[in-house]
């Protein structure tokens, strides 16, 4: 596969409570531990939110793109995703995503249909289907 675009990022500092850095400039922020890992939390973010606002965003952008390809106007519509860390049935670490997404105003079949669609073509869904257990739903 020949890309479109590269996003490039560093990591600095002591891992999760260190820093990241995009090539460009645009994202320059401090991590830190959640304290439901036994961090400090507070005002940094971390790895999971950083994936999860990535998640939605491109989830949110291929479901406009499904609905657009089936001559639906989604109208307002907004897509959360809630990434979970814990340890997997063999003691390693392994993520969890699910995606909420709201439709409000469509008929609950036909939003489902679409994020089913969606959830197809994300290029997100497509790389971790199959490695970590992704549940994606449609509130009307």
């Amino acid at each position: 596969m020949e890309p479109f675009y590269t996003a490039e990022a560093t990591a600095k500092g002591d891992g999760r409570n260190g820093e990241v850095l995009s090539s460009d400039g645009v994202l320059d922020e401090e991590l830190a531990v959640p304290a439901e890992l036994g961090g400090t939390g507070g005002r940094h973010t971390n790895p999971e939110q950083l994936f999860a606002a990535g998640y939605a965003a491109c989830f949110h952008g291929a479901l406009r793109t499904a609905a657009s390809d089936a001559g639906i106007d989604l109208g307002e519509s907004n897509v959360t995703a809630h990434v979970g860390i814990g340890k997997s049935d063999m003691d390693l670490y392994a993520l969890t995503v699910t995606l909420e997404a709201d439709l409000t105003g469509f008929e609950q079949g036909r939003a489902d249909e679409l994020v089913a669609q969606a959830h197809q073509i994300c290029p997100y869904s497509n790389a971790t289907r199959g490695n970590i257990v992704v549940t994606v739903t449609a509130t009307t």
